[in-house]
C-alpha cells in the first residue's frame, strides 16, 4: 500500500512538471520534457489506481500536484502572493490528508474454499 501512495506522490510531482511545462515551455527540448512528464506521471497514477480506489488516488493525485503547482508558480515565476491562496491550499491539503485517512486497505478478493 505505501509503494502505491509512493507512486500517487511521485506523480503528483511530474504533474506539476508538466503543467508548469504547458505554460512555459518554448522549444523542443523543453516540450520534449513536459511531454515525458506526461507520461511519467499518469503511468505512475495508472499504477498505483491498482492497489488504491481510484477515486481517492486521483483526488489526492490532482490535489497535491493543483498544491505544487500553485506554490510553484509564486516561488518560483513572480505569480502574485494572496493571503487567500494561501488559505485555499490549507483547505486543498485537509481534505487530500483527509481522503486518505478515511481510505482504508482494499479486502482481499475471493477467498480460501
Amino acid at each position: 500500500m505505501n509503494r502505491a501512495w509512493s507512486a500517487v506522490i511521485i506523480g503528483a510531482i511530474f504533474e506539476v512538471l508538466w503543467v508548469t511545462g504547458l505554460k512555459h515551455s518554448d522549444d523542443v527540448l523543453t516540450w520534449t520534457g513536459t511531454i515525458i512528464a506526461i507520461i511519467i506521471s499518469f503511468v505512475l497514477l495508472i499504477k498505483a489506481t491498482s492497489t488504491l480506489p481510484v477515486g481517492t488516488a486521483y483526488a489526492v493525485f490532482t490535489g497535491l500536484g493543483t498544491t505544487g503547482t500553485v506554490i510553484l508558480e509564486m516561488l518560483v515565476f513572480g505569480e502574485p502572493f494572496k493571503p487567500i491562496k494561501i488559505v485555499l491550499i490549507l483547505i486543498l491539503i485537509t481534505g487530500v490528508v483527509g481522503l486518505k485517512l478515511v481510505t482504508g486497505s482494499p479486502k482481499e478478493e475471493g477467498g480460501a474454499s
